[in-house]
């Protein structure tokens, strides 16, 4: 198996990525697998543009193909809030844990009607890899939707913290029920690495 750098530190994420690449005969490696402890700022506008500097960062480190991702969450009456900001949203100097973020979410939405709770978990993936003597690049994004529930599921996740907030109508659950397996295999992150299915087969050697 091929291995593919995957820029997080996050071991819930890189746990993810574990389950998503493996039928690519890929094998994810962290940042702390590569030995690397330098971090870009991620000051992009979007999703997007997080995700991609993110790749490109740290693809001239390691010299192998990478995968980079910034997402978060959506709510609608808070127009997109937290968005972009998802994992600082208290302000950079603030406690930004798991369990103050999903506190956060309740306290906003708390007088909002149903009709008006609509959300969603977004993810932009950036892959980066060397082609011969070109360097490649592609970037995807992958929704997942819901609703924000009234109160939020008894366990946080670490590291996902709104899986605790976001409500499945269709599946009648949490996010935050299905278990790491099953909630890879809706994720917005599953969408986004379905869309670079033929570019990972490419570095695969599939």
């Amino acid at each position: 198996m091929k291995p593919i750098l995957v820029a997080t530190t996050n071991r819930a994420k890189l746990a993810e990525y574990r389950i998503l690449l493996a039928s690519y005969a890929l094998d994810p490696i962290s940042l702390v697998d590569a030995g690397i402890r330098e971090h870009p700022e991620e000051n992009a506008a979007t999703f997007a543009g997080n995700a991609l500097l993110k790749a490109h960062f740290y693809y001239a480190r390691a010299g192998i193909a990478t995968i980079a991702d910034d997402g978060g969450l959506e709510i609608d009456a808070l127009g997109g809030e937290p968005g972009v900001r998802s994992h600082r949203w208290l302000g950079d100097a603030a406690d930004n844990s798991d369990a103050a973020l999903v506190a956060e979410v309740m306290r906003r939405m708390e007088d909002v009607e149903d009709s008006r709770r609509t959300a969603r978990l977004r993810a932009a993936a950036a892959l980066t890899w060397r082609d011969g003597l070109d360097m490649c690049e592609r970037v995807v994004e992958g929704t997942l939707e819901g609703v924000i529930a009234r109160r939020p599921f008894r366990e946080i996740q670490p590291g996902f913290p709104y899986r605790a907030v976001l409500y499945l109508p269709d599946r009648k659950c949490y996010l935050g029920e299905l278990g790491e397996n099953r909630a890879a295999q809706i994720s917005q992150r599953r969408k986004t690495v379905e869309l670079l299915g033929d570019e990972l087969r490419r570095i695969a050697g599939l």
